[in-house]
């Protein structure tokens, strides 16, 4: 291909070489730094760790769909709903790692990287900070009032905003009451904002309208973020970010903000041949800041941007066209894997209508089904709500959760309790003589860890306050709950071990024992306990819940056999309304299919962990045959790899699968990742994976059967 002329290059504005300018002395001030090896050990140790405590304040935690992760090349893994705080990035990296063992680096406040604990922890797994100018706001001269006639135009009074503020920056109002970006500046009394003030707040209109104090930032320069974000993706790395801007607690997305679609476009425009996927990940929170709840995390499929979009968004005069185009694509992939709807009372009507829907089943439904049975039910509930049949069964679902409430009992526990006051006699009271049993076991952890408990809470309530206070988007600030539970819990716990220990050994300091051990057995045992009674306290809580239904079949059966007559009336009519309505939108909306689509992705999970540990054991054989070889070397060497060569190429006698040198692992690097991978991007056999097919030559016969079962497993299953 012939360079070239200067006539056919591109002419640059002189704007546009100032920004080359600029972009290339970043380049310089800023080099990409590949993580070293204790970066990635430390990161891994951290994660293991913060993951065990995950484990410890949550039930469960699922995953839906983790084969549409890509195992190799860049990836900006776009999570939402924002409902956990700092929880949600540890939950999604500890499933990425897991199940792909890729390392995500999310996008993190530079502000919160300035707090002691989650500052350490969030460097620990190579967060990248980023600086946002409501960060940065500070009180300014005088005051400002919004003009009567124009909801953008701001008056100031006793005010110099041509020396005070600039185009671009924030103005903010006190209390965090919000902010917004300033347009153009007239005077030192009058300025243009971008967009009015949310008035969702009296106060705020009151401050409006009266006058009041006001803060100001100026603009930050995000150039360096996106400049490591572009060349940490470009060496192959993962991205991780909310594009909501921040954690919330309502029951809908937030709008996205446009830094994920930049950050995927602009890398890709400035690194010609690195191909950036988007996955949307799905935070599925059963009540999210509780104890011992329960999460799913659903993997929507990778978009892929297209060289289309990315030529539109080197094109000045379109390029917001593309970035609102992938957006809008981001947006849509992010609402496939969540549940979301407009306001609680309808959340709560479709759960009660997918569990009296799940009645007609005899097994209990797993959590990713759940999850995909609220978003079909509340996307059908939204999309026929006006009808006089959905209106009516909106209605009876609400008298007969008032029943459940003044019962006190859930849904779940109505057909459980059998009308038998004989038998629920004798079960009340041998379960109440269990429980008593159970909690006297786990009484000792309880008194042990009880100070957490209690610390942890007024802790997280008196944060949940003041993030409330803070935020124009927050409902109760349940978001921030889960956080400082877990953070003052792994705070605390230590302290609150060493407290006991050092009880423990102050008794027995007249004995013949060294203090050294008897310190480190109690700080061991009080670890015992308190997990032993974590374990037992979730079985004593199963049993505990069980004795109401039990309690009130024997005290009112009638009231409870009326209950249970409108639960199946209501369940009957619920099954046909969905039926009916629901196969409109979803053809396929019936357990049956719901069931075999959860199934193949199972079984795509699945196949794709067994793929993880036959490479795993593909790769401790070929160490094991390479450590035999330098201790025994052998005369048919080079014939074997001469037959390997052969074997790999095909019908059509094309060589341009055999690779010139092969690896010694059978793991593959490409041009533009740092990252090596392991594992296949797609079902089918690529390159590296003949190679590892075919290149494994075990010497025992044990070895030759468990690589002919795998072969066998693997050819069946492609």
């Amino acid at each position: 291909m012939s360079e070239q002329t200067d006539m056919e290059k591109p002419i640059l504005s002189d704007k546009r070489k100032e920004e080359v300018l600029r972009e290339n002395a970043k380049k310089a001030e800023y080099p990409y730094e590949k993580p070293s090896l204790f970066k990635k050990v430390f990161y891994d140790v951290i994660l293991f760790l913060l993951s065990r405590v995950l484990g410890c304040f949550f039930r469960e935690i699922r995953s839906r769909g983790s084969f549409k992760v890509p195992t190799s090349g860049p990836v900006i893994f776009v999570a939402a709903p924002h409902a956990n705080q700092f929880v949600d990035p540890v939950v999604l990296m500890s499933l990425v790692k897991s199940l792909s063992h890729r390392r995500i680096s999310f996008l993190i406040a530079e502000k919160s990287l300035k707090h002691p604990a989650i500052g350490f922890l969030a460097r620990s797994v190579m967060a990248i900070g980023v600086v946002r100018a409501q960060d940065n706001l500070s009180t300014a001269k005088g005051k400002i009032s919004v003009d009567p006639n124009n909801s953008k135009k701001i008056i100031g009074h006793g005010t110099t905003f041509l020396s005070d503020v600039k185009a671009k920056g924030l103005i903010g109002l006190p209390k965090s009451l919000g902010h917004v970006e300033i347009q153009s500046v007239e005077s030192d009394t009058e300025l243009t904002l971008r967009k009015e003030f949310k008035m969702n707040k009296p106060e705020i209109k009151h401050l409006l309208t009266k006058g009041t104090s006001y803060k100001y930032a100026a603009k930050v320069d995000q150039s360096v973020v996106y400049h490591r974000v572009f060349e940490h993706l470009a060496h192959g790395e993962c991205i991780g970010i909310f594009p909501e801007g921040g954690s919330h607690d309502r029951t809908d997305l937030l709008p996205l903000k446009a830094g994920v679609a930049i950050m995927a476009l602009g890398c890709m425009a400035e690194h010609e041949g690195v191909n950036v996927k988007i996955v949307p990940c799905g935070m599925n929170y059963f009540h999210p800041h509780k104890f011992r709840s329960r999460a799913v995390v659903e993997f929507g499929d990778p978009i892929e941007v297209t060289p289309e979009l990315i030529a539109k968004y080197k094109n000045p005069e379109k390029n917001r066209e593309a970035v609102k185009e992938l957006l809008d694509t981001i947006s849509d992939g992010l609402q496939s894997v969540t549940v979301t709807s407009q306001d609680y009372e309808t959340l709560m009507v479709v759960q009660a209508m997918r569990r009296l829907y799940s009645n007609q089943f005899d097994q209990k439904l797993p959590l990713p089904l759940i999850v995909e049975m609220n978003r079909r039910l509340v996307k059908g509930y939204e999309t026929y709500k006006d009808e006089p049949e959905i209106i009516q069964l909106k209605a009876d679902i609400m008298e007969y959760n008032a029943h459940l409430k003044q019962f006190s009992l859930p849904d779940h526990l109505v057909d459980r309790a059998n009308i038998n006051v004989t038998r629920n006699l004798t079960l009340l009271v041998l379960r109440s003589l269990r429980l008593l049993v159970m909690i006297t076991l786990a009484l000792p952890g309880i008194i042990m860890f009880s100070p957490v408990f209690l610390i942890a809470k007024k802790i997280s309530q008196e944060k949940a306050r003041t993030a409330l206070a803070g935020s124009t988007v927050k409902i109760k600030a349940n978001d921030v709950v889960a956080t400082w539970k877990i953070l003052m819990s792994m705070g605390v716990a230590p302290i609150l071990y060493i407290f006991w220990s050092s009880l423990v050994t102050y008794y027995f300091r007249e004995k013949n024992f060294s203090k050294i051990t008897i310190f480190a057995i109690s700080y061991v045992a009080c670890v015992v306990v308190t997990y032993s009674a974590l374990v037992v306290g979730d079985i004593g809580m199963d049993i505990f819940k069980s004795l109401k239904p039990l309690y009130i079949s024997i005290t009112t059966p009638q009231g409870l056999k009326r209950l249970q007559v409108e639960r199946r009336t209501l369940s009957k009519r619920i099954i046909e309304v969905v039926n009916n309505f629901g196969t409109e939108l979803f053809p396929d909306f019936d357990y049956n299919a719901l069931s075999e689509e959860y199934r193949v992705d199972e079984e795509r999970e699945e196949s794709k962990n067994s793929e993880l540990r036959r490479r795993r054991i593909v790769r401790k054989q070929k160490e094991k045959q390479r450590e035999l070889e330098a201790t025994n070397p052998r005369d048919d060497y080079e014939e074997t790899q001469d037959s390997d060569a052969i074997s790999l190429v095909n019908s059509d006698n094309s060589l341009s699968n055999i690779p010139i040198f092969s690896s010694a692992f059978g793991v593959s690097k490409s041009d533009n990742s740092s990252a090596y991978s392991l594992m296949p991007t797609t079902s089918n056999a690529s390159e590296s994976e003949e190679e590892e097919e075919i290149e494994i030559k075990p010497k025992s016969e044990l070895s030759q059967k468990i690589t002919a079962t795998l072969f066998n497993k693997r050819k069946h299953e492609e």
